[in-house]
């Protein structure tokens, strides 16, 4: 072959070379066939992680104090506060506080602070919702107001489930022998509160009706009586607010409560314990 063939030649294959090159795929050649590229990534930003801690409070403008169906602010308005912090695995710690008014009856000394923490879980896919922990009543005044240190502690449980709107609910407190009971020199060195409650969300409104039926027994009977107190009212939600209505009450009749309330000179046994219409303003967060 001639030099000048070969040189022919070799230009030919410089041309064809880099069209070669283009066909296999190359982006900037615009073919539309791009099976020879790698493909492209697509990933999914991850979720943030859910926080393991809630935390919630409220307070509230209440008419009255009423701790199973008593008046414990001389049936006169208080101001209320709570704070609960929770666990994603069901463990919390809450607070909760309220002024108060003392009179012949019922006299706690002008504050309460309850501590109190548990552990709540659903049961399984039964719907059911146990509840159980430790509550502890803290009365700072009541030395001073009374003489003698007012504080105790209960045991409580509690088990709950819900049908549609409707939330049912039924537990129980167990206070054991402290030193309540012998400073006060109740007959019983124990008492117990068993309670049930019904709550009903109304459909398309920001109304709840609730009610609360509770025995108390044992050592913190009233006027010598155990008793049942009730609780049945409404609640309407208005973004961080709930008003609410509510009677509440005790089946002590004014006999009843006559022996103490002659003996001290007062009404002020009965005036506790009868039957009121309780209004409040809670703001939550």
């Amino acid at each position: 072959m001639t030099i000048a063939k070969l040189v022919w030649v070799a230009a030919l294959l410089g041309v064809a070379a880099p069209a070669a090159a283009q066909v296999a795929g190359d982006p900037g050649s615009g073919s539309s066939d791009k099976s020879t590229l790698p493909p492209a990534e697509t990933t999914t930003p991850p979720a943030a992680p859910t926080a393991p801690f809630t935390i919630t409070g409220g307070a509230a403008i209440v008419s009255q104090y009423r701790f199973r169906g008593l008046s414990q602010s001389d049936n006169k308005p208080v101001v209320q506060a709570t704070f609960t912090v929770a666990h994603s695995s069901g463990f919390y710690l809450s607070t909760w506080g309220s002024s108060a008014n003392g009179n012949t009856a019922v006299n706690i000394g002008g504050t309460e602070i309850d501590v109190y923490g548990g552990y709540t879980h659903a049961l399984g896919k039964s719907g059911v919702t146990v509840d159980a922990g430790l509550y502890g009543y803290i009365y700072p005044g009541s030395r001073k107001a009374v003489g003698i240190d007012e504080s105790y502690y209960e045991v409580y449980g509690s088990l709950a489930k819900t049908y549609g709107p409707v939330t049912a609910k039924a537990g129980a407190y167990w206070a054991p022998g402290q030193n309540y009971f012998k400073a006060f020199a109740t007959p019983t060195r124990y008492s117990a509160y068993e309670y049930g409650e019904l709550s009903a969300a109304l459909p398309h409104t920001a109304l709840t009706l609730h009610s609360h039926l509770g025995h108390t027994g044992g050592g913190f009977d009233y006027a010598a009586h155990e008793y049942l107190d009730y609780t049945v009212g409404a609640g309407y939600k208005w973004k961080a607010l709930t008003f609410d209505l509510s009677l509440v009450g005790t089946n002590l009749s004014r006999r009843d409560t006559a022996a103490f309330d002659a003996a001290y000179a007062t009404t002020d046994f009965h005036r506790d314990a009868k039957s009121v219409l309780v209004g409040s303003v809670t703001a939550s967060f």
